[in-house]
């Protein structure tokens, strides 16, 4: 209860400090600010991964430079904070096991990459002196210096929606390049049986996948759980 207690006055304090400071800015600073989150409001609402008879024909079309293209797609649309997990099927129904696994996983890490970078561009500087906090302190802490680890293992649980991590861990001082390359090994295997499922299903279904996907969920929670009782250095 006082860890939610402790949680729960920081996000009241970070709230009063939000609205202070955008209180403080210019009009036509607040008018651009309030037009951006309406714009990526609609975007959201907007944009979807587009069917797969859309993508095959495009494929058709365009030929050999199809891969970079669907990359750019899966870059720009996992920005937002649309499932993925579409896109990554797709990736194995159009390229094949071996070129799907390089598409649907390089278009992940740099989509991971290029999210946190323009978060923390925007908000980065506002948020930095505010990790202080008792509540949030150890967990930047622990994602600065040895970030690899939990990013890893929250990668490897399904369920955690791919865009809102991004966006959280940019309001941390994980590096960024840590950041990149632990999403990288820790989106691998779901990513990995994803596109192998999606290729089985132009032949024979393997009901193996299913529990590959769920073993690795069970492995990411406990080396997240054994990280989480590794003691951080305290503010000083």
């Amino acid at each position: 209860m006082r860890i939610l207690s402790t949680i729960f006055d920081f996000c009241i304090e970070l709230s009063k400090d939000a609205l202070a400071s955008f209180r403080s800015w210019s009009i036509p600073k607040k008018v651009i600010v309030i037009g951006l989150v309406a714009l990526f409001i609609v975007a959201t609402v907007c944009i979807d991964a587009p069917p797969l008879a859309q993508l095959q024909q495009w494929a058709h079309d365009l030929g050999s430079v199809f891969p970079l293209v669907f990359a750019l797609l899966y870059i720009i649309i996992t920005q937002f904070p649309i499932p993925r997990t579409l896109l990554t099927l797709s990736s194995g129904i159009l390229f094949g096991p071996l070129l799907g696994c390089i598409v649907a996983l390089s278009s992940t890490m740099l989509s991971a990459a290029l999210s946190l970078f323009i978060v923390r561009s925007f908000l980065g500087e506002w948020i930095a002196p505010r990790l202080q906090h008792p509540a949030v302190y150890s967990i930047n802490e622990r994602l600065k210096t040895r970030g690899w680890l939990p990013i890893i293992s929250l990668r490897m649980i399904a369920g955690i929606p791919f865009s809102i991590m991004n966006y959280a861990a940019a309001l941390t001082s994980v590096p960024l390049v840590t950041f990149a390359l632990a999403t990288l090994l820790g989106s691998a295997p779901g990513t990995i049986t994803t596109v192998l499922l999606a290729h089985s299903l132009t032949g024979d279904t393997n009901p193996y996948y299913l529990v590959i996907v769920v073993s690795f969920a069970i492995i990411g929670c406990t080396i997240l759980v054994l990280d989480s009782k590794r003691k951080v250095k305290s503010p000083e």
